[in-house]
Formats: C-alpha cells, structure tokens, sequence
C-alpha cells in the first residue's frame, strides 16, 4: 500500500480551461446519429412504446457525434449496467 494521503487519491483535476473563459460553462446540445433508410412518416406514426427500428448500421461501426450541429468526433455504443451509453472513439 503506498503513502499516498486520501486526497492525492481523487480522481485527476479537470485540465485547465484559461483560454475560454467562462465559454466551457455554456449548455451544448449533443447528439449521436443513426441513418435509417427508406424511414417514411408513416414509420414514425406507427412507432410505439417498446418498437424497434431497423437501423442498418453496421455492429463496431461507430457513429457521428455531434454538438450544437457540428461533428466533434465518433462514438460506438456500450451498455452499462441498464444504460446505453457511448463512449467516444476518435475526434473529428
């Protein structure tokens, strides 16, 4: 077991963020997307509470994540606990 106080083992300070200001507290709007060809409106009409929707997407494919409209990177998909989460893969 090391010397190492308490403190010295939280997790790692957030790195620094000088350069934009108070800009790194503004909201973003983040989204991952999933092309579903051939989706008409009618599809979307009929979609109820447990549906599923044949993406097309290749398994290990990632898939583009975007903030505020712009891709920032990649991500693949993983299931933790009972959440499906992404984790990111690259950056754009």
């Amino acid at each position: 077991m090391s010397g190492a106080s308490p403190a010295a083992l939280q997790a790692k300070p957030e790195p620094p963020v000088e350069p934009w200001g108070e800009l790194v507290q503004l909201p973003a709007q983040v989204t991952v997307e999933l092309w579903v060809p051939r989706f008409t409106i009618r599809d979307l009409m009929q979609l109820e509470r447990g549906s599923i929707v044949d993406t097309r997407w290749q398994t290990g494919v990632d898939v583009p994540l975007r903030a505020n409209g712009q891709l920032i990177g990649w991500v693949e998909f993983e299931v933790s606990g009972e959440q499906l989460s992404v984790r990111l893969t690259r950056l754009a």
